[in-house]
């Protein structure tokens, strides 16, 4: 299963590409000179019924033209030995198919995964290797720490992958402080892009519920789970609740039906999406106000909204 953490780690290359160059610096590998990245399709299929599918595919074409590289990025979480054999597959695809050198870089958050990662992994019989794969690893024993906001807040995007990185590390909370500091001297917009993909590629560590704590802004990864997401969702909720709540004050209103003060309590108290529904349904064709209750207990009543501001009583409300 592909994890938020999983996909944070290698998504990074493709939206901040920049972090290629001191990444690569920290391999001893040269790249193009100011290179052209794009981003190509992860798909390795051929025609046989059986899917094969990259991380993520870079290509790097320099300036100033010559022969392109392909960057094949995989996160790995652990060590599997079936991985070789893809891994092999995946660079003579991409080779043959661009007709262009291919690298393998394997993004590890720890260490044993990145030790095990470096191989090189003999493909063969003990006797003879006709193929060796020698992949690329950045982990914690090559990635830095980075712990001094100044630094962080240089190269964001680098102190962002070394704190995904490096999560489950003892100097954790110092990574995450440093950045914390560098991010809010930022922009809003970048400020909510690398605390959210930061905290996506946290995963369910405990690190992650401490970049939680330091950290408010917006989404830029649905789906994930994140604190700005579970924030926005509840205000979201709150304005369908109050749009809920005025239709049925309006309507009760229009047809002239007097509202007790206990029943406007009631209806505005609430943030029970079933009952506000159910009682847009009933609003409609009740005699009477109290009939909206007929079917809900009042020792079973809806749940009481903290965040939502009561609506005003009319005027006229009934007081009784």
């Amino acid at each position: 299963m592909v994890t938020a953490r999983h996909e944070a780690a290698h998504r990074i290359f493709q939206e901040r590409p920049a972090l290629l160059a001191p990444t690569f610096r920290l391999l001893g590998v040269s790249l193009p000179e100011k290179p052209r990245v794009e981003v190509l399709t992860p798909d390795v299929t051929e025609l046989e019924p059986v899917e094969r599918r990259i991380d993520s595919v870079l290509r790097l074409s320099p300036e100033k033209g010559g022969t392109p590289l392909l960057l094949a990025i995989e996160a790995q979480s652990r060590p599997d030995p079936r991985k070789a054999r893809n891994w092999a597959y995946y660079l003579s695809f991409l080779e043959s198919k661009n007709e262009c050198p291919a690298y393998l870089l394997v993004v590890c958050q720890d260490k044993a995964t990145a030790e095990w990662a470096s191989g090189p992994f003999d493909l063969g019989t003990d006797d003879w290797s006709p193929l060796t794969v020698r992949p690329l690893v950045l982990g914690p024993g090559n990635v830095p720490l980075i712990v001094d906001t100044e630094e962080a807040e240089e190269d964001l995007t680098m102190a962002t992958f070394a704190a995904m990185t490096h999560g489950k590390s003892s100097d954790a909370p110092a990574i995450l402080e440093a950045l914390a500091s560098a991010l809010h001297r930022t922009d809003p917009k970048t400020r909510k892009y690398y605390s959210e993909l930061l905290e996506a590629g946290l995963g369910d560590t405990p690190t992650r519920q401490t970049w939680r704590d330091l950290m408010k802004n917006g989404s830029f990864f649905p789906g994930r789970g994140t604190l700005v997401e579970e924030t926005f969702l509840e205000g979201k909720a709150a304005g369908i609740v109050e749009e809920r709540v005025r239709f049925i004050l309006r309507t009760l209103e229009k047809r002239d039906m007097p509202v007790r003060a206990s029943q406007h309590v009631r209806i505005t108290g609430t943030d029970d999406m079933t009952a506000l529904a159910h009682w847009m349904d009933k609003v409609l064709t009740v005699t009477d106000v109290s009939e909206l209750f007929d079917d809900i207990p009042p020792d079973d009543d809806v749940t009481v909204s903290r965040g939502t501001v009561p609506l005003p009583l009319p005027d006229d409300a009934d007081k009784g």
